[in-house]
Order: structure tokens, then sequence, then C-alpha cells
């Protein structure tokens, strides 16, 4: 038996793209025990994952606190790494390689840039969508891949009722406004219009939901549905996942809710601007589609409304 490493930090949709290639590396290691790497974010949502069998906790120090770093490396070093998948595939794993197995090709070390196809440079690979990188960097590194190109985020629900008894939530839409301070080009800004062409059309038949994240509370107040939260508290990711796989439908920015949602199976929507396109973000499922506009401002309420399928 043989330590394998995961490394990936984030951010809450990155995981949810990244379950289905955790799932091929464990099927793929069976006498191995599977050790990831991630943030403080993710680290309690990892344990609930039955193929993990251990969680390692990076706080992302800056580089140049020499003691932390120290501390970081002597602890993977103690596991005897057989393999790392790095799924993170940025510059802070990349200097963790260069202290771990500074010369390792990719049957130590599998990344995207370990594993770059010989005609192709970084830059041009990156544009590719994101579940194609993954699936090339594990077949590249010996992985038969059967779930990575399908994420199911269903490992991570939990149960609900009481938040579902308290709101009194049978049929329900939910809607993800919010998106990050840094990331308002994503927001679509009709959502208490479409609010109100739901209602019109369905009436008592079903609930219009928000599910705000912590600092999404008091945006939360200037929606006009149903504000859900644990305890006056926004719910954890695992509560989260589990009021999505249970809605009627869900609309959503391009954030990491949407992700959740695409990964768990739902019926659902997400918005698109320019800002980048849902193919190249591996968003678009079976049951989960995307709008894909020029201009957020322009796309009308009610266009959206015609692609709500209850």
């Amino acid at each position: 038996m043989s330590n394998i490493l995961v490394i990936k930090h984030g951010s809450l949709g990155d995981i949810a793209q990244a379950c289905g290639a955790i799932q091929d590396i464990f099927e793929n290691h069976p006498e191995d025990q599977i050790h990831i790497l991630t943030t403080k974010p993710y680290f309690e949502l990892f344990r609930k994952n039955s193929l993990v069998h251990n969680i390692i906790l990076d706080r992302r120090l800056s580089r140049f606190n020499l003691i932390y770093l120290y501390l970081l490396m002597r602890t993977l070093k103690k596991l005897n790494i057989k393999k790392v998948y790095d799924l993170q595939n940025s510059s802070r794993t990349k200097f963790y390689k260069n202290i771990l197995f500074s010369k390792a090709g990719c049957k130590t070390w599998s990344s995207s840039e370990t594993t770059l196809p010989g005609n192709i440079s970084k830059e041009e690979f990156d544009k590719e969508p994101v579940l194609n990188r993954f699936d090339h960097q594990l077949k590249t590194s010996g992985i038969k891949t059967e779930h990575t190109m399908k994420p199911n985020f269903s490992w991570a629900v939990t149960n609900i009722d009481n938040i579902k008894q308290q709101f009194n939530l049978k049929k329900y839409i939910v809607l993800f406004p919010f998106c990050s301070v840094h990331l308002t080009h994503k927001k679509w800004p009709h959502y208490n219009e479409l609010i109100e062409l739901i209602k019109k059309k369905y009436g008592e038949q079903i609930k219009v939901v928000v599910a705000p994240g912590p600092s999404e509370i008091d945006d939360s107040k200037n929606i006009n549905a149903v504000v859900i939260l644990n305890q006056d508290k926004a719910l954890d990711i695992s509560q989260l996942a589990s009021l999505i796989k249970e809605s009627s439908f869900v609309v959503a920015n391009d954030t990491g809710p949407a992700h959740i949602s695409a990964h768990l199976g739902v019926k659902g929507l997400t918005l698109f601007g320019k800002h980048t396109t849902a193919y190249k973000v591996s968003i678009e499922r079976k049951n989960f589609k995307a709008i894909q506009v020029d201009d957020l401002e322009k796309l009308s309420a009610s266009k959206v409304l015609e692609k709500i399928l209850i």
C-alpha cells in the first residue's frame, strides 16, 4: 500500500468539478490511500468523501513564511508519497513540486504542465474546457477515466429535513443572484423581476428561495424571495448541496453554486455574460443549461422564465 496525494485548494465550483477526477484516481489506486491537500473552506467537506483517507490542511501562507513552509513540507514528506495528482495546477502547486519532486515527470507528479501535449503551449491548453484538461492530464498519467467528464457531487449532501420543515419547503426554485465583490460582471441584475414572473405563473404551487453565503446575507434582504438560513447563519456546503439537490429548478450566476447544481444532476440554468463561456468551464450537463449573452443587463427576465422547466 502506498500514499497518493491529490491537491485541490478550491474554489467551490472547482471542487465540484474535480470530484469525478478524484473518483477516477481512487479507482485506479485500489490498494493505495488517497490524501487530499486542501484549504480551510473545504477541509470539513472532504471528510464526507468516503474515497479520501486523510485530509491535510494547507493554510496557503506566504511562500516567505519559511517556518510554515518547512512544517507543511515535512508533513508531506513523512507520507513517503508515491505519486501526486495536482488538480489545482497553480503557480503555488508548481512551487511545491519544485520543493518535493523538482525533476519529476508525470509518473510521479501529474499536472497540466507535466502532461502538456507536445504541440501546444500551456497558455493555449488552458483555453480548453476544464474537464477536458483533467481528462487529458489523468489519461496521460496512466489513469483510466470513467468519471472525470461526468462529476457527481452527491457525496457532499446531508440531511436537511429540519431546515425544510422550518421553511415549509416542498416544491421550490433556488436562485443564486449573488457573486464575489470583485466579480460583479458575472451578476445578472433582474432577479426580482424574474421572481415576480415566477410567482405570477406558478402562484402558491412553488416557492422561490435564495441561500446566501456568509457575506451575502445582508444583500439577500434586497431579493424578494425566502432567505434560507440555518439558525441565522449561512448554510454550510453540504447543506447547500442538499438544498440544491432537492429543488425543482436552479437559476444562478456563473458562481460556485451553479457548478454544484450542474454536478448534482438537477434541472437548472446559469447565466453568462462575455467574461467566459459555458463550454470553457464545462458547466452544461443533461439537465443543467446555460444562456450566453454579450450583455447581461440586456437579458430580460421573460427570456429566462422561458427556460425554466418544472
